[in-house]
């Protein structure tokens, strides 16, 4: 079933390859093929989930393939990595779908962008060696930077996708340092011959900071996050859903499968320094975040607080901490895309303006949107029954257990998320109608649908956490350092 996963997109663009493009029934055509191979994968991953078996301690579903000459193929999941790997496959169609009619221009290679973009994540989250690892976090940049820089919707596109591509690149030169300093070290990049090798802890430290600065660069955690907020205003909607859905938790994947499980002592050295950091980057990404005249950069800055807190859950070395990261990372990959949904889709494309100074009183015209928009943003500040405020309170009890300073620091989010969402809503939604706005109408059915399952995900696993908690358990537990 792995080897599905990777495959069926890479098939799916393939496909689209001979059909010209040009004509209103090709183009639709492509579209529909583009959906149609992002949904059966989806279920692929939903037969995979529930083949899992949450008891085992070992990778499942392993296969290796030894018959490349060029790498050492080794794949297989356990229960950190699968619920990635759901995420990603389940987050491809409404990605697809949310572009429908609004990109006119270079539509198959826009939709195979994003057919190899879901490959190459599948593939970060599922390889068992660190080289394979290294190319695939790097190589998810080729698509992004394309992305960014041909479909996005200013002219300041191009300077924003060379700012994600340098950005994140030049981090992890570090990285691929680091990895071949192992190699030379272990003999191999396998994740198993790693872990069972002994590295010194002067070894660890300089191999540690090298990794966390690649890592720091994809979270973002300040003074590395510039690149994030320009990025996502500049993004095509399905760029934005896929930059905060997806490409934000590759480090919070990293820091568990990499810094967490094979260097655990360095790990427990650094860990004042990196919470410091959480919690510098939280206040200030959350201050800055009040003050963003831009919706899509607003709801980008909330991102990074949101995933300050993920990374102050994962260096708590507590099981609740660690667990409460990860249903917070799963959590943002949800309702981020949804935020960006409703203001970087359904307003963007009814107003053509993402200046929130425009915006006033829209419930006039779009009570159904009001709605919806009100249930997201409560959801994003992390209000109870739903699985943001799961990992949010979990990854501060955690972290709480470990340094209570911290704790108490970490919880101004709590505070500051609620002043921006508040504010962004009663802005947008309350008020008399605004003079700058012209007629529209309300959230079309399409705009609904994409909403429905985002929400409904956030909302079932707020009210059932244990279904990811007890996939989770085995795993997580594994990881704690004494």
């Amino acid at each position: 079933m792995l080897t599905a996963l990777l495959l069926i997109p890479l098939v799916g663009s393939f496909a689209l390859l001979p059909i010209a493009e040009g004509s209103a029934a090709n183009n639709s055509l492509m579209k529909r093929i583009a959906l149609a191979t992002s949904i059966v994968n989806f279920f692929v991953s939903i037969a995979l989930w529930a083949e899992f078996d949450s008891s085992a301690s070992q990778y499942q579903f392993v296969q290796e393939f030894n018959n490349l000459s060029f790498c050492h193929l080794h794949i297989g999941v356990d229960g950190i990595s699968l619920y990635f790997v759901l995420l990603t496959a389940f987050l491809m169609p409404i990605t697809l779908l949310s572009n429908w009619d609004s990109i006119k221009t270079s539509i198959k290679p826009f939709l195979i962008s994003f057919l190899v973009l879901e490959t190459l994540l599948i593939a970060v989250f599922v390889v068992l060696d660190l080289m394979l690892f290294y190319i695939f976090f790097e190589s998810v940049l080729i698509p992004l930077f394309l992305i960014v820089g041909i479909w996005g919707g200013s002219e300041a596109r191009v300077r924003a996708s060379f700012l994600l591509f340098l950005y994140t690149l030049a981090g992890s030169l570090f990285m691929l340092l680091a990895i071949m300093v192992i190699y030379y070290n272990v003999g191999s990049t396998d994740f198993t011959m790693i872990s069972l090798s002994d590295i010194s802890l002067d070894g660890q430290k300089l191999l540690w900071l090298a990794l966390f600065l690649s890592m720091a660069v994809k979270t973002p955690l300040a003074p590395f996050h510039m690149w994030l907020p320009r990025a996502h205003a500049e993004a095509p909607l399905a760029g934005s859903i896929i930059l905060a859905g997806l490409i934000l938790k590759l480090a919070t994947y990293g820091y568990l499968r990499i810094l967490i499980n094979f260097m655990p002592d360095a790990t427990a050295y650094f860990s004042p320094l990196v919470q410091t950091i959480a919690v510098i980057t939280l206040i200030y990404s959350s201050l800055a975040t009040l003050r963003q005249t831009d919706f899509k950069a607003l709801v980008a800055y909330s991102s990074i607080g949101h995933m300050a807190v993920v990374v102050l859950g994962l260096f708590s070395n507590t099981i609740i901490g660690i667990e409460g990261a990860i249903a917070l990372s799963i959590a943002h990959g949800v309702i981020s895309p949804a935020m960006f949904i409703l203001v970087g889709g359904v307003l963007y494309d009814r107003f053509h303006t993402r200046v929130i100074r425009y915006y006033r009183g829209v419930t006039v015209y779009m009570p159904v949107f009001s709605a919806l928009f009100f249930v997201t943003t409560a959801f994003n500040m992390a209000v109870p029954l739903s699985l943001n405020w799961i990992g949010e309170f979990m990854s501060l009890a955690g972290i709480f257990q470990t340094s209570p300073l911290i704790g108490l620091l970490g919880a101004s989010s709590i505070v500051l998320s609620a002043c921006y969402s508040i504010y962004l809503y009663n802005r947008i939604s309350f008020g008399a109608y605004s003079r700058y706005l012209s007629y529209t109408t309300d959230i079309t059915r399409r705009e609904f649908m994409l909403m429905l399952p985002l929400l409904f995900v956030a909302l079932a696993f707020g009210i059932i956490p244990n279904v990811i908690l007890g996939d989770l358990h085995v795993a997580v537990t594994q990881l704690l350092y004494v």
